[in-house]
């Protein structure tokens, strides 16, 4: 069989469309050792000099030894994730300490601030909102800031910053039900506003928004739910009023998700295919937000969990589209995977 012949194989085993070739073109863990037991819920951003990424980790989730862990690729190519470093912890004072949850990197275009969200707190229920920043790209960072009471920043998945310089932020609480909101800051974490929740945790239990974008105006969330399926909302004003939310026919087992809007026009989205357990972890592309086809199984071993991952399309330049995306690997390992993907020009239905 020739190698084209080969991939086209591939391709089509794992569902892929024969004109919208998808390739694996890096598969790594960002460390083999740590000096912490179990990680989870992991960020990546590309910076000017490469790319960073930020876990949590310590002897177990809601453990108050947990801090947000952070490594840097600095040069893609040949080059290795630096060790990993701590670079927040939830020191209180001398004698009181909490674990440390869902950091969330951001680099703000026009800006020369590394933005780092997380959250502090005895638990999901009680948390609150802190933020870092980073004028070398992770290398060093500035004291922690208290968000103001009611702002949690975005408390999984990466913001996406409008065409005001808006940073748009997809977050949820978790103290009364599951609750879906989104919180906006003009100043990159100065001030903030927020909607009103957008669910009724008594009829659909949600948290955890992703923000995609679409050509003609509107603005897609999509995110994870206690109902055995990915939920969706639609603002067609820029993230101020959002319209019910909705189950759609994609399934998740209560498990965190993450999608980006490729440069081409297309969603990406990175999820378990399944509404049991956090194996597989696939990998599906959409031209409309709407009708998705699963291209791509990153993992897939029932014994293990492959979850919360975070996903972005980096500018390495060339014809293809390069997306990164970093999940949690049986919460012992980060992984980070480097996808290439032909660039397909769609025209997206409108809504």
């Amino acid at each position: 069989m020739t190698s084209a012949a080969s991939f086209l194989a591939a391709a089509l085993a794992v569902g892929q469309l024969p004109g919208d070739p998808i390739a694996v073109t890096r598969s790594e863990f960002i460390f083999d050792t740590a000096p912490f037991a179990q990680c989870h819920a992991s960020t990546i951003v590309q910076t000017k000099d490469g790319f960073t990424a930020a876990w949590f980790g310590g002897p177990n989730e809601g453990n108050p030894l947990v801090g947000i862990w952070l490594s840097r690729l600095q040069k893609f190519g040949r080059s290795n994730w630096t060790a990993p470093v701590e670079v927040a912890n939830g020191v209180i004072s001398p004698t009181e300490r909490y674990p440390c949850w869902n950091p969330v990197l951001f680099q703000p275009a026009g800006s020369g601030q590394l933005l780092l969200f997380y959250k502090v707190g005895p638990s999901p229920s009680t948390w609150w909102g802190v933020m870092k920043t980073s004028g070398d790209w992770g290398r060093s960072w500035s004291a922690p800031r208290r968000l103001p009471d009611g702002i949690l920043g975005p408390i999984k998945n990466k913001p996406i910053q409008l065409a005001s310089g808006e940073l748009l932020c997809g977050s949820s609480t978790e103290n009364t039900g599951w609750r879906v909101h989104f919180e906006r800051t003009p100043d990159l974490g100065k001030t903030w506003s927020k909607t009103v929740d957008l669910n009724d945790p008594t009829v659909l239990e949600a948290i955890q928004p992703t923000i995609l974008t679409h050509r003609n105006g509107p603005l897609q969330a999509l995110g994870r739910s206690r109902q055995g399926a990915i939920w969706q909302s639609f603002s067609s004003d820029n993230g101020f009023t959002w319209s019910p939310l909705t189950l759609t026919s994609l399934p998740n087992p209560s498990s965190g998700i993450d999608a980006v809007t490729l440069s081409d026009g297309r969603q990406l989205l990175v999820f378990n295919n399944t509404t049991t357990g956090r194996s597989p972890l696939n990998v599906a592309l959409s031209d409309d937000g709407l009708l998705w086809n699963v291209v791509l199984t990153l993992e897939d071993d029932p014994g293990f969990e492959f979850s919360y991952p975070a996903v972005i399309e980096s500018k390495e330049g060339g014809p293809n589209l390069t997306v990164h995306i970093t999940y949690t690997w049986n919460r012992v390992k980060i992984k980070h995977v480097v996808l290439s993907l032909q660039r397909v020009p769609v025209p997206l239905i409108g809504r």
